[in-house]
């Protein structure tokens, strides 16, 4: 790896305090981590197919249909409501 880690500087942007020894360890810690990168930039992938998923993921909709409840079981738990409707506190 040519480009020196400034670690002291990635950890005063991440507001977080460093002894010498913790800084060296992350250095070596992320200079694993770039040159796994590194070499995972060399790989030949022309030929594999671009993929946001690795399993094929498909929306499951269904009609969003409004309908009268019967039972009003699920308003006794809420602190106020007003005619079958949850009360909340006005905002603006």
């Amino acid at each position: 790896m040519s480009d020196k880690i400034d670690i002291q500087k990635i950890a005063k942007l991440s507001r977080l305090k460093l002894t010498d020894v913790e800084s060296e360890k992350l250095g070596g810690y992320l200079e694993q981590i770039i040159d796994y990168i590194d070499q995972l930039n060399q790989l030949d992938t022309s030929n594999v197919k671009p993929t946001s998923h690795v399993l094929p993921v498909h929306n499951v909709f269904r009609d969003d249909e409004a309908s009268k409840s019967k039972n009003m079981d699920y308003l006794t738990g809420a602190p106020s409501n007003n005619k079958g409707h949850y009360e909340v506190p006005k905002i603006i």
